[in-house]
């Protein structure tokens, strides 16, 4: 019999690339807020997290899954900056009750969570053992989420992520460059603040490698590449064959932003990469693999 698996926000970015790779070895059901899809043969509920707490605790017991992917988070960091309350709810409270009923049915519980975490020393790629010290409220509500879910049980798994791409609609920062480039328009990434790009297929298959091996534990999961959005539009301009020159970079300061950014929050991930025998992409090959499926699609 296949093993349950249980998405929260399968309508997402991770959450569908994951529905895609996980198919054909589990049995799924998702969760999804705004934005209907459909799988063949796999069945989905509409839940607002806000609005409805007991839905998704009724639903989770309902199904019985043996896996949760817990994948929803506010995307918006000014957003959480402005509205605590939003940030509490969804980051906090609602973790705290996804991870109370995974206990009661003794399901393992995987949770995203993100590099800012971290306060953002420049030179330096973290590692599992450097100190979270976020300087942002969204990151503070991710670092009580990632104690909820660690504390709830010793199967659980914390993986740390950051600016996730593909071709989706949903990969936000990809989508911006490309589409902007295609209409000859400037557009004008940040300078001044440098991540680990991930490929959202390589988070998908690594989550597979963790329900297979039983991993638990708190780790890193994002791309080799520690570069900023200026770095990572002229790869994207590249390999697409865009116009370069239309790539203006920007600071933080020439922005206004409601929320302190950290300056480089890169992740070391492999901790990782070793304990399930793996490999992410830098930002070069992930572009290049979202660049041929295109070609196919």
């Amino acid at each position: 019999m296949a093993s349950k698996l249980f998405i929260i926000g399968g309508s997402g970015l991770v959450g569908s690339t994951l529905i895609h790779y996980a198919s054909p070895k589990y049995k799924i059901h998702f969760t999804y807020n705004r934005n209907e899809i459909t799988f063949d043969k796999i069945h989905s509920t509409q839940i607002d997290l806000l609005d409805n707490r007991n839905k998704i605790i009724n639903l989770i017991k309902e199904f019985q899954p043996n896996i949760i992917v817990n994948t929803a988070a506010h995307s918006s960091v000014d957003l959480c900056e402005k509205n605590h309350k939003i940030a509490d709810q969804l980051h906090v409270e609602v973790t705290q009750d996804i991870t109370d009923v995974s206990k009661d049915i003794d399901s393992k519980l995987i949770y995203f969570s993100t590099d800012a975490v971290f306060p953002g020393e420049v030179g330096k790629k973290y590692t599992e053992l450097d100190k979270p010290d976020p300087i942002n409220y969204y990151g503070k509500t991710k670092l009580q989420a990632e104690k909820i879910i660690l504390n709830g049980s010793v199967n659980n798994v914390v993986l740390r992520t950051a600016v996730v791409y593909g071709w989706h609609e949903k990969s936000r920062f990809t989508n911006w460059i490309l589409q902007t480039l295609k209409e000859n328009n400037l557009v004008d990434p940040f300078v001044d603040q440098y991540n680990t790009p991930t490929l959202v297929d390589d988070l998908a298959k690594c989550l597979l490698q963790i329900f297979e091996k039983n991993t638990s534990g708190l780790f890193h999961a994002t791309g080799k590449s520690c570069i900023n959005r200026y770095e990572f539009a002229l790869i994207l301009a590249d390999i697409f064959n865009l116009n370069k020159k239309l790539i203006k970079p920007v600071t933080s300061k020439e922005k206004n932003q409601d929320a302190p950014r950290p300056t480089s929050t890169c992740l070391d991930s492999s901790k990782l990469e070793k304990l399930i025998d793996f490999n992410f992409n830098d930002v070069q090959n992930g572009v290049s693999f979202i660049f041929k499926n295109i070609a196919y699609n």
